[in-house]
């Protein structure tokens, strides 16, 4: 889908003259996705990872302002003119929140960090673009994701021109002899393998998890194999049966993990606030130490310059209403999301039973936003406007989040977004698309 526009005399570029990564069909599939929507609004979409919208309310962006001024005045001592100065003027490239992030993760998370090393971003892809930007020092230099991956990590990459390295994931999210085989061979190669991506909890686009024994042993592998990881963890407070594990970053007992955070999912997703913990300790050419999150700052201060203040006021305000705790805060969403699930896989079981020759299979996630299905014919962007156009119901091809021969024919579906009565219309279209497949 492509938007024609010339003129005489006008200036002509060309994609090949241009950086690499705009050819990359990585940067192109959620405008792809985005295109389709609006063309069939009348669709249900299982494609987008959004989250419910049912108890967005605008008063709660008031009220949120109001709370954290309340907070600068009543706690932090401010008055009058500096409380202005905090909303309204740039603020500190690393964000003006650190505390209360840091507050919160220790009392929502278990991680004890100091405020310092908390860097507040434009999103979570932010947060991955910096920290790719900082570890890639030339053309060795390479980063690991577990398969499949997130395409908002796989973008970063390209735009920083860092090859990304797939590892296997399997049932128990990462497969530790092929991450142990893909280190071994990265280096024969003369590459340098810097950090490994993960999304220990309910990933996109898998919905799998690391138990506790495979957390336990990425961290050990880390430590041995000199290796930083990238933990990803917009999804962790989902949990459709209660089970929260530590996450790599409570159990890192030697700075080995870089915590990427979000408010997307728990907070408010319009702030587009996201954080990297950054506790690494850097020596300086002049031999100074200081936190990889000063590094991250002055790349910051070149690329957004800082985030928003209002936006993270509105953060803050969230977090001061439910004493630093998005557990509490989520309560609702939390059985939203678990509701979803269950109804899609009561759903799925009826549609496509066990024996009954349609070749679908799923996974069976233990929480976050989205689950696997296999499906016996290629699931490309072709289809996807079949299903979208003829059969009213959209989803996301996983061809995006790996180049396994496998991913060709899967689809990824989110749950987050519909109501029940939409899953299981939803689930009705998508069986008529794949009936007709089968039998055409």
């Amino acid at each position: 889908m492509t938007t024609e526009y010339t003129a005489a005399g006008a200036a002509q570029l060309s994609t090949a003259g241009l950086h690499g990564s705009l050819e990359d069909p990585a940067l192109g599939s959620m405008n792809f996705l985005n295109e389709i929507a609006q063309l069939h609004p009348g669709a249900i979409s299982f494609a987008p990872g959004r989250p419910f919208e049912g108890f967005f309310e605008t008063g709660q962006v008031h009220d949120y302002l109001r709370r954290f001024e309340q907070y600068l005045k009543e706690e932090k001592g401010y008055g009058d003119e500096e409380v202005r100065r905090t909303f309204f003027q740039y603020g500190r490239t690393n964000g003006i929140i650190h505390e209360l992030i840091a507050d919160h993760l220790r009392a929502d998370e278990g991680i004890s960090v100091p405020a310092g090393s908390v860097v507040v971003t434009v999103g979570c892809q932010e947060a991955m673009f910096l920290v790719l930007r900082a570890l890639r020092r030339d053309d060795r230099d390479v980063v690991l994701a577990v398969s499949p991956s997130y395409v908002g990590l796989k973008g970063a990459a390209r735009l920083v021109d860092m090859p990304v390295l797939e590892v296997a994931g399997g049932p128990h999210g990462i497969d530790m002899d092929s991450l142990a085989a893909t280190v071994r061979e990265a280096r024969a190669n003369g590459l340098r393998p810097r950090a490994c991506y993960l999304v220990p909890d309910f990933s996109n686009p898998a919905g799998t998890s690391m138990d506790l024994e495979t957390r336990q042993a990425v961290l050990a592998f880390a430590e041995q194999e000199d290796l930083l990881l990238l933990e990803d963890n917009p999804y962790g407070y989902f949990s459709a049966d209660g089970v929260r594990l530590p996450t790599l970053k409570a159990l890192d007992t030697h700075r080995r993990v870089v915590y990427l955070g979000s408010f997307a999912k728990t907070g408010l997703p319009g702030a587009r606030i996201g954080f990297a913990v950054a506790d690494q300790s850097v020596a300086g050419a002049d031999g100074e130490v200081g936190l990889f999150a000063d590094q991250l700052s002055k790349i910051k201060s070149m690329v957004t310059v800082n985030t928003s203040p209002i936006a993270q006021a509105v953060i803050a305000g969230k977090l001061l209403t439910y004493g630093n705790s998005l557990l509490k805060a989520n309560e609702r969403e939390i059985a939203v999301y678990r509701g979803n699930l269950e109804r899609l896989l009561t759903g799925l079981r009826r549609h496509f039973p066990a024996g009954g020759g349609s070749g679908v299979r799923w996974n069976t996630p233990r929480g976050g936003f989205f689950l696997v299905l296999d499906v016996p014919f290629p699931a490309d962007e072709k289809l996807l406007e079949v299903s979208a156009r003829d059969y009213g119901v959209l989803w996301t091809p996983m061809r995006y989040f790996s180049t396994e021969d496998a991913a060709e024919r899967q689809i990824r579906l989110s749950y987050s977004l519909v109501t029940p009565e939409q899953i299981d219309e939803g689930l009705e279209r998508f069986a008529a698309l794949v009936a007709d497949r089968l039998n055409g």
